[in-house]
């Protein structure tokens, strides 16, 4: 049974499951592939790690930028600690009270009608992301990193699950739920794997598979990359409605305007901020709204969807934003980071038995541990005190066991580690307070 579990759970990844064994009656009996599948993100991030380094010399992930991406994915589930998905929740809503008809949930047919309309409907919530400011206020988040790698997988949005529902409805009317909670999430998975750079070619694969050739086009900034290649799991909607773009030009990955921060949540919800920002300059209400409505780089004067004229020039020698900060300091995010990741996978194990305060409390002290990580390494002047303020919260999480060590045996290191990072901010503070004071007296 271990072998089976273990077996499925990677099949689950590259979309190799059949429909026998992944057709369910009850959206209660559907896994959560996702949130199993931590184990095979781990372990393919660690070879390609590995991979990388043999084929390259040097690693093909930063820990600034691995980390910042790892903790967007973590952001981006939080919200499921408290409700149901989205998705989920109106797909059931309009199964329960408008379906016209019902599909066996145990036909093979079944099974592959809901494949194909997950992932044209994937294919509409992308190009919609990419297509109105207000939905890509949300997706950029994805594509914020200036790398490409499996970690950038994961650096997902905590909002666009707010509208990305609306474009499976459709579905509901005779697909059911269960089948399309298995479908949108091996959707999902299957995108996990292409996000590298390691795997150049899969021949004839590459003419109906989105592949991790296909997909470098889509996360480059290079002026034949922008608003190509939106496929999940098939890149055939892209050569059926004209967005398919082959690879030719080294890809230069990131945003057209590189955001160059590492702050979780300036990640997660800085576009809004601009577009707000944009709208006020305008004084029409019709422009304020076409700020929110139409394509991103749209201005008074130009298409719906704008143009590129504005665009920096890229030339592909680019180099992505990799700050400087000491080894010591990357050693103990690193480590901070790995406890927290165990504080957030506890979460998710143990939430039907927490109660909602406890859930509440300890999301935040996660979102918290990730924000102060993110100061650290954008080395903001008040990052000492954000993180000797988490420290004290930390360290009252694990006097009263609502946190746990990495494994039992850690417990002591564990605490006395925290004792010393709260030690040292408490010092670097106090060192800092009296030479901002020295300074003012000269």
């Amino acid at each position: 049974m271990e072998y089976d579990s273990v077996s499925r759970g990677a099949r689950a990844m590259f979309f190799m499951l059949t429909p026998n064994e992944s057709s369910f009656e009850k959206v209660e009996d559907v896994p959560q592939y996702v949130q199993q599948a931590t184990p095979f993100f781990v372990g393919l991030m660690t070879l390609e790690l590995v991979v990388g380094f043999l084929k390259t010399g040097a690693p093909v992930i930063t820990i600034s930028d691995g980390i910042t991406s790892l903790s967007a994915g973590m952001v981006s589930r939080l919200p499921l600690l408290l409700m149901r998905g989205c998705e989920l929740s109106a797909y059931m809503h309009v199964w329960n009270h408008y379906r016209l008809v019902e599909l066996p949930w145990d036909s093979a047919w079944t099974w592959w009608f809901t494949f194909l309309g997950v992932d044209f409907g994937y294919y509409w919530v992308h190009r919609f992301a990419h297509e109105v400011a207000v939905l890509w206020a949300a997706h950029q988040v994805h594509h914020s990193s200036e790398y490409y790698n499996l970690t950038t997988a994961l650096r997902q949005s905590v909002t666009q699950p707010f509208t990305s529902w609306v474009f499976y409805l459709p579905m509901a009317l005779a697909v059911p739920p269960s089948i399309f909670a298995v479908h949108i999430q091996l959707n999902l998975l299957y995108q996990f794997w292409i996000h590298t750079e390691l795997i150049r070619d899969l021949g004839p694969l590459e003419w109906i598979l989105n592949t991790p050739k296909h997909h470098r086009v889509h996360h480059g900034r290079n002026l034949y990359c922008i608003d190509k290649n939106y496929g999940g799991i098939l890149i055939i909607w892209d050569r059926l409605f004209g967005t398919f773009a082959q690879e030719a030009d080294q890809v230069v990955y990131g945003l057209v305007f590189p955001i160059k921060r590492f702050e979780i949540l300036y990640v997660q919800l800085h576009y809004y901020l601009y577009l707000w920002k944009k709208s006020k300059t305008y004084k029409t209400i019709s422009n304020k709204l076409s700020t929110f409505l139409n394509g991103p780089s749209w201005k008074p004067g130009k298409r719906r969807l704008g143009d590129h004229n504005d665009n920096p020039k890229v030339t592909g020698k680019e180099v992505p934003h990799n700050p400087s900060w000491s080894l010591p300091v990357q050693i103990y995010a690193v480590i901070h980071f790995l406890l927290v990741l165990k504080t957030y996978h506890d979460l998710f194990e143990n939430k039907m038995i927490l109660s909602q305060l406890t859930i509440l409390g300890m999301t935040g002290y996660v979102l918290l541990t990730l924000t102060s990580l993110g100061f650290l390494i954008d080395q903001r002047p008040s990052s000492a005190v954000l993180e000797l303020f988490r420290c004290v919260v930390m360290m009252t999480l694990l006097r009263y066991n609502y946190m746990k060590p990495l494994a039992p045996l850690l417990a002591v290191p564990t605490e006395a580690f925290v004792s010393l990072s709260l030690l040292y901010w408490a010092l670097h503070s106090i060192v800092s307070q009296l030479l901002g004071i020295k300074k003012k007296a000269n």
